[in-house]
């Protein structure tokens, strides 16, 4: 089933789509809902960012063709660094191009949502029971100001840089995913979910260590290799099987 979030008549709810209807649900998407029978054109609605996390944690380094590209060791154990809330950008939204930074690129990623509070898990633990679905993410980078900092925060953390859609897929295997980044309709990016470095079941585990996970947030799993700059004026697509085409522009605010 693929969750969509969307505003219809300035009411923001969630829905199925099937057959260019979406269905809205009543009641939470993330414990008990019913769908209803009344269907609305999908034309008619605007789609949203599939969820409004209260953090995102992203995965970095975690394909061996990307961290061979960027030049670094192989991880001992996951990276992880936080991205606000604040970043996040739906389906055909804007990215945009700050001023401060002459090299914006685009990294195409397989993302999923908690579903219920996660926190200390352990080996005993059903780790797709913690996880609502799985969609795309364009983890947005100013590279120029990441190897100045020499961290993530402000590369990564502008408002647009965290483009997420367009729906919750909650019934992909994301064991061995294929996941296609375009720029301007030519393929950059070609990877498999086959070839995490850090198994998803891992992550959960190893972040809810760390922090606890909320129903709505959001985790990111890295990106394969094949990174490189955007412009304004570009359009990016993540398509992710079993999911969809994540796409959205590139515009520089004057």
């Amino acid at each position: 089933m693929k969750i969509f979030r969307f505003k219809h008549k300035n009411k923001v709810s969630y829905g199925v789509l099937e057959e260019e209807q979406i269905y809205q649900l009543e009641g939470s998407v993330f414990r008990n809902y019913k769908i209803m029978k009344r269907g609305i054109p999908i034309s008619e609605v605007m789609l949203l960012p599939p969820v409004k996390p209260t953090k995102i944690v992203a995965v970095g380094a975690n394909y061996k063709d990307h961290v061979k590209e960027m030049g670094r060791e192989m991880p001992e154990e996951p990276l992880i660094f936080l991205m606000p809330p604040s970043a996040i950008v739906g389906p055909n939204d804007i990215i945009v191009f700050p001023k401060i930074t002459k090299r914006v690129d685009f990294e195409g990623e397989l993302a999923f949502v908690i579903k219920k509070k996660a926190y200390l898990l352990g080996a005993k633990d059903n780790v797709g029971d913690y996880i609502l679905g799985y969609t795309c993410f364009n983890d947005v980078t100013a590279r120029d100001l990441q190897m100045k900092d020499g961290q993530f925060t402000r590369a990564k953390s502008f408002d647009t840089f965290a483009a997420v859609g367009p729906c919750i897929a909650t019934d992909v295997d994301p064991s061995s995913l294929r996941i296609k980044t375009f720029l301007n309709g030519k393929l950059k990016q070609s990877g498999n979910t086959k070839n995490l470095i850090f198994s998803i079941p891992f992550l959960v585990k190893f972040i809810s260590s760390i922090m606890t996970l909320n129903p709505g947030d959001i985790i990111t799993t890295g990106t394969p290799s094949g990174v490189g700059p955007m412009s304004p004026g570009d359009r990016v697509d993540v398509q992710i099987e079993g999911i969809g085409t994540l796409s959205n522009s590139v515009m520089k605010i004057r």
